[in-house]
């Protein structure tokens, strides 16, 4: 089966983490015999080989090159709203994107198309759907739900990728929710989770060491780790609070935050407020063959999420179960599609500074109950939640699709 896929994040370079899910997807999909293409928008930053186990297929919609500036988590402020470049480039964006994907889907006939992110992509797999009849799923995985209802033509262009749709997919009930008011035929949902390798996260601290000595961090010290974007819905600064919180003022605990965003600074300012400052590593962004060694360096994962603005499971979440640690969540964000809550680690309320405070505190006092929600949560990943398991629903999926496809065909 040809599988077309549509995004406009993708990895650019041996270590790039922009799209890398989309991109573990692909590969799993052809790992088990699958033929896949992928469609997305030109960037200057390519440094990979355009040709391999998956196709990749870059599209140019400006000139000169130092124009495209779109996509590869670039175009969102805060993930709250679009920055002003993207409104004077989406158009060129989408007409080109329609263009490629439309001359080359009517060269190479992909049996279905898999666009993830319902704006751009979604759009412009819906008009090619339409022209082509190729069947067509959509993946809502965060920020396009936010995007699709930000004003009345991308709420329009959202309504008709959804109508095409004969599958849509989300990792997060909010997310599935989000997208219901613009017409989502929620029969057509499936609560499918981006994934995680464990053949290439698992437990290792033979770095650990090392690493700790780099990042100051004393031997005796819990490490909390977060992972993502510096972006509200992340709720990061909840763990900044939760480190001023009573409870945890008198322990050894060093939270090391993992990643950039227009939110950074700001929390760095809150955390010199509340005087942790000296409990906090910034570390930026690391390449995603060197994650490994974080998560591995943790005791455990904080991913704080709150519902506003909606959005899905972090993949970081995944990757540390991969590694065996146990995950502090919310029940917001599809946090709750993975983590069991006692089993392979703790639910607490949103925005609450305390409670998530009274987990840590939980988990940093009681080592033995971190190994086992560590290894639960391992196992979840290698019996249910890792990429081949995920990437065979999508088949089955997607083997439906193409089926319905040929006998609707005249």
């Amino acid at each position: 089966m040809h599988i077309g896929v549509l995004t406009h994040n993708y990895p650019r370079f041996p270590g790039d983490f922009s799209g890398v899910f989309v991109e573990a997807l692909c590969e799993e999909l052809a790992a088990q015999q699958q033929e896949v293409t992928v469609w997305a928008p030109y960037d200057p930053a390519y440094r990979r080989p355009l040709h391999g186990a998956v196709s990749l297929r870059l599209y140019r919609y400006a000139w000169p090159d130092a124009l495209h500036r779109l996509g590869y988590m670039r175009t969102m402020q805060s993930d709250l709203a679009l920055r002003m470049e993207a409104y004077a480039l989406s158009p060129a964006l989408f007409t080109r994107g329609i263009q490629t994907v439309l001359r080359e889907s009517r060269r190479r006939r992909p049996d279905v198309l898999h666009a993830h992110w319902l704006l751009p992509n979604g759009f412009i797999g819906a008009v090619v759907s339409r022209r082509l009849g190729i069947p067509l799923a959509i993946s809502i995985p965060g920020s396009d739900a936010q995007v699709a209802r930000s004003n009345a033509l991308f709420r329009a262009m959202a309504r008709f990728a959804l109508r095409q749709a004969a599958l849509l997919t989300a990792n997060s009930t909010d997310l599935r929710d989000a997208v219901a008011p613009l017409g989502a035929d929620l029969s057509r949902f499936d609560m499918i989770i981006y994934g995680t390798d464990p053949a290439a996260l698992r437990p290792d601290d033979s770095a650990s060491a090392l690493l700790r000595q780099r990042l100051q961090i004393e031997s005796g010290a819990v490490v909390a780790l977060c992972v993502g974007r510096m972006v509200p819905k992340k709720g990061f600064d909840v763990l900044i609070r939760a480190l001023a919180e009573p409870m945890l003022q008198a322990q050894p605990i060093v939270a090391v935050m993992v990643g950039e965003g227009d939110d950074k600074a700001t929390w760095q300012e809150l955390a010199t407020r509340l005087g942790v400052t000296d409990r906090l590593r910034w570390v930026g962004n690391v390449p995603k063959t060197e994650i490994g060694r974080y998560y591995n360096l943790a005791d455990l994962l904080a991913m704080p999420s709150v519902s506003r603005p909606a959005d899905g499971l972090n993949v970081c979440v995944l990757d540390a179960m991969s590694c065996a640690k146990p995950v502090i969540g919310t029940p917001v964000a599809g946090n709750p599609l993975a983590i069991v809550n006692g089993e392979t680690g703790l639910i607490v309320p949103e925005q609450d500074a305390a409670a998530l405070a009274a987990a840590i505190f939980n988990l940093a006092a009681h080592p033995t109950l971190r190994q086992q929600m560590g290894a639960a949560g391992r196992a979840r990943i290698e019996q249910e939640l890792g990429w081949p398991h995920l990437a065979r629903r999508y088949i089955a999926h997607f083997e439906r699709m193409a089926t319905a496809g040929r006998r609707s065909s005249p």
